[in-house]
């Protein structure tokens, strides 16, 4: 017995021990982490300012900036933004600018690869040569105020912990980040190409009648053009990385309500736009006063100003117009020298650029972008001895110089639509629709950026890059672009829908949005003449699904005429009250199904990565089925069996995959269950553990990717896409405004800030930010000496 309990005693203790030192690593973790949160009270020595500045965090975290002149309240804005955010702000470069294999290591490198040929740093650097002085002074006020904290942190080891994690410290800040930033949203806004190779893939891979019913609209009016991708087919399959392509949700909702609809007399004004949801938000709200401005709302980390938001006497806000503003080109590289290619009738030297990766712990690797008259190859690049076929190269409107900051700039400052718009002028990529509303009582809309005028073709397929028949000529007309002011019927919306008519000179795309969101949002303001801001805010978390409303009958119907199997299940549909509520069984039976029916259809027919890369899926099943309700069966539902074994076959897979993750009886099915919200954090994959510790815990949500309350979902029903901020202004009192930034406004794990508005963004708690009183909240003095 003495030894079992001397035994016993020594495994206690020894357990003690252990425990204790996990406790006190723990806190030790903890003490260390802590150490890198942002100090947000007291005073704080910039030097860098002229005079001191206010710093006021409110309740959510919203940093009130007052400074004296315009200087400090840019440096003030970097310094702010780089407290909180300089590790997101870090990595936005890198990605932007292909350098992350510097601190990820080798399983960055080919990301790096990628983004070093879509040129983004090289924009941003052709771009900075455009500026005006004044803008170019305030991205180098901004870059003096993140370098002023980063210099700080690292001198008193107080840098963000996520460094430390990855071992290495940040370098300077320069404008040209803060460009290649507003490049990278361009990048996320504004891409068509892979639409293009994945169309280019499939008319030398399927008969006409198949690969035609994979257009929006088919070119029969291009003979030239189809023909020109036939005789040269560019490889596809195998051949590009789909994981870097933007997702195809990137959208938003913006309307403006003219004061003969709201109950004060005066506008109302509501944006939310749709991007992927992360820890921390895409979106950094702030609220910027100086003798020169007063301006609140959003930005991206990384850049000055305030991009969407208002100020005393405007707001304005933004969806994707979604333009065809990428074109590829065949190019046929010269068989002898592969850096030459043929472009009327004779070889071309094109550009190469040295962008040899620096790879964290290994060699560097490597690596050139060539760059033709229309722009870089982005098919891989050729290597000596290798059969150089034919392949693309792109022209992209963001590759161009650009004046985006400059527009923002203006923006903050204006003070009606005509100066509003003249600031517009400067906004060219990505193109965006925009609402405004003024105190005035004006409301306007423009969709505003640069659009291609094409010689020939309308950007629907790619083009032989060897002739001089093809390539742009220009843009549409500043002054054509679509535009309205005060409309008779009181309100303007866009929900990334068709903002043109068959009228419309110009060719915009083919490849709008479902309209669902548009006409809900439509609905609701056509039925008021007395709305509210209350209103606004109930409309941007509306759950209302007009997808359904139109589809689910006929799809009802088509499986019942094949199988009585699914009959209580259809019954249960059809009693639904096509409200995607998280409670409810219904939207998690439709969206399955919906999802589910390109890849019966379709997924077999395409190598595993070409239909990743096929954007739209269901834009196309969508129409096959309006056909094939209408008698008129297409070439791919015929072949398949016909439309009733088409959808009975996608319900059964839907159905099994529900069974299996939430039993057989679908009366206890529900819909929140499956779809939840997540923000997850760039390092959260690395590790369970750090996903435990930097992820919010999920939250069941309704609505969906076709729902006003946008909350697009994975094939595991993770929410990642939705309305990164969500805006409402009333033109009677711009005081103040409405806004949800979720999760937080932090990017520190220990912040209160951290993680506070999730429940917000699910519930649809708005908080007020008011820009006339002072701020309550901690108060942080930066002073100059």
């Amino acid at each position: 017995m003495g030894k079992k309990r001397r035994w016993l005693k020594w495994v206690l203790g020894t357990v003690g021990v252990l425990a204790l030192i996990i406790v006190a690593a723990l806190i030790f973790v903890n003490v260390y982490i802590g150490k890198s949160e942002a100090v947000i009270e007291g005073k704080m020595a910039v030097k860098i300012l002229d005079e001191d500045v206010t710093v006021i965090r409110d309740e959510i975290g919203v940093p009130h900036i007052e400074a004296e002149t315009d200087a400090d309240l840019y440096r003030a804005q970097g310094y702010v933004q780089a407290q909180d955010r300089m590790f997101q702000m870090d990595l936005s470069r890198r990605q932007a600018s292909g350098r992350l294999a510097e601190v990820v290591g080798a399983a960055a490198v080919d990301t790096d690869k990628r983004f070093r040929t879509f040129s983004l740093r090289d924009a941003a650097e052709k771009s900075w040569e455009g500026y005006g002085d004044e803008a170019k002074q305030v991205l180098e006020w901004f870059a003096e105020g993140v370098n002023a904290y980063m210099e700080e942190a690292k001198a008193e080891g107080t840098l963000s912990y996520e460094f430390a994690l990855l071992g290495y410290e940040p370098e300077e800040w320069t404008p040209l980040d803060s460009l290649t930033i507003g490049k990278y949203m361009a990048y996320d806004l504004g891409g068509n190409w892979n639409t293009l190779a994945v169309r280019h893939w499939a008319l030398n891979a399927f008969p006409e009648d198949k690969a035609k019913e994979l257009f929006i609209a088919y070119p029969d009016n291009a003979p030239s053009i189809l023909a020109a991708n036939k005789k040269q087919p560019v490889k596809v399959a195998g051949e590009f990385d789909a994981s870097v392509i933007p997702p195809e949700f990137n959208g938003s909702n913006n309307w403006v309500v003219s004061g003969d609809k709201t109950e004060s007399g005066l506008p109302l004004l509501a944006d939310d736009p749709h991007l992927g949801l992360s820890t921390p938000s895409i979106w950094y709200q702030m609220h910027l006063q100086s003798p020169e401005q007063n301006v609140s709302g959003v930005i991206f980390a990384g850049i000055p100003g305030i991009i969407l938001g208002h100020n005393e006497e405007i707001a304005w806000g933004v969806t994707n117009v979604g333009p065809d503003v990428q074109d590829l080109y065949i190019e046929t590289p010269n068989p002898e020298d592969s850096t030459q290619f043929l472009y009327e009738g004779k070889w071309e030297q094109a550009e190469v650029r040295d962008e040899t990766i620096s790879v964290k712990g290994e060699e560097d690797e490597a690596f050139e972008v060539t760059v033709t008259r229309h722009g870089p190859i982005i098919s891989p690049i050729l290597y000596k001895g290798e059969d150089p076929g034919a392949v693309f190269s792109i022209q992209w409107t963001a590759l161009e110089p650009t004046l985006e900051l400059q527009a923002v700039l203006g923006f903050n400052k204006a003070s009606n639509w005509e100066e509003f718009e003249t600031a517009l002028e400067d906004f060219q990529a990505p193109a965006q629709n925009f609402v405004f509303a003024s105190t005035d009582g004006t409301i306007a809309y423009k969709a505003n950026g640069r659009i291609p005028l094409r010689k020939t073709g309308d950007g629907q397929l790619p083009v032989p890059g060897d002739s001089a028949d093809y390539g742009w000529e220009g843009y549409v007309p500043f002054d054509e672009l679509p535009r309205s002011v005060n409309p008779e019927s009181g309100f303007i919306a866009t929900a990334n829908n068709e903002v043109i008519d068959d009228s419309y000179p110009y060719h915009i795309t083919d490849f709008w949005a479902q309209p669902y969101r548009y006409e809900r949002i439509a609905e609701v303001l056509e039925a008021s003449d007395d709305l509210t801001p209350e209103d606004m805010m109930e409309l941007q978390m509306d759950q209302k699904n007009l997808y359904a409303a139109e589809f689910l009958d006929g799809m009802i119907a088509a499986v019942r005429k094949d199988t009585k199997e699914y009959d209580p299940l259809l019954e249960m549909l059809e009693e639904w009250d096509q409200v995607d509520g998280a409670d409810q069984a219904a939207p998690l039976v439709f969206h399955k199904w919906m999802k589910q029916l390109p890849d019966t259809i379709l997924k077999g027919e395409f190598p595993e990565d070409v239909y990743e890369m096929f954007a739209g899926k269901n834009h196309i099943t969508d129409e096959m089925m309006r056909q094939a309700f209408a008698g008129n069966e297409g070439a791919w539902v015929s072949e398949y069996g016909g439309v009733e074994k088409w959808l009975t076959d996608a319900l059964a897979e839907s159905v099994d995959e529900i069974e299996e993750q939430f039993g057989d009886k679908f009366e206890d099915w529900e819909w929140g269950e499956y779809h939840q919200l997540t923000f997850p954090h760039p390092l959260a994959s690395a590790s369970p553990i750090f996903a435990q510790l930097l992820n919010p815990a999920p939250v069941a949500i309704g609505g969906s990717n076709i729902t006003v309350q946008a909350a697009a979902f994975k094939e595991d029903g993770k929410v990642n896409h939705g309305a990164s901020w969500r805006f409402v202004a009333d033109l009677s009192d711009l005081t103040g405004a409405y806004h949800i930034v979720g999760p937080g406004l932090s990017g520190h794990m220990k912040s209160d800030f951290y993680h506070n508005q999730v429940d917000d963004w699910a519930e649809g708690d708005y908080h007020r930010t008011e820009i006339e009183k002072k701020a309550a909240g901690t108060e942080l003095i930066l002073t100059a000496d």
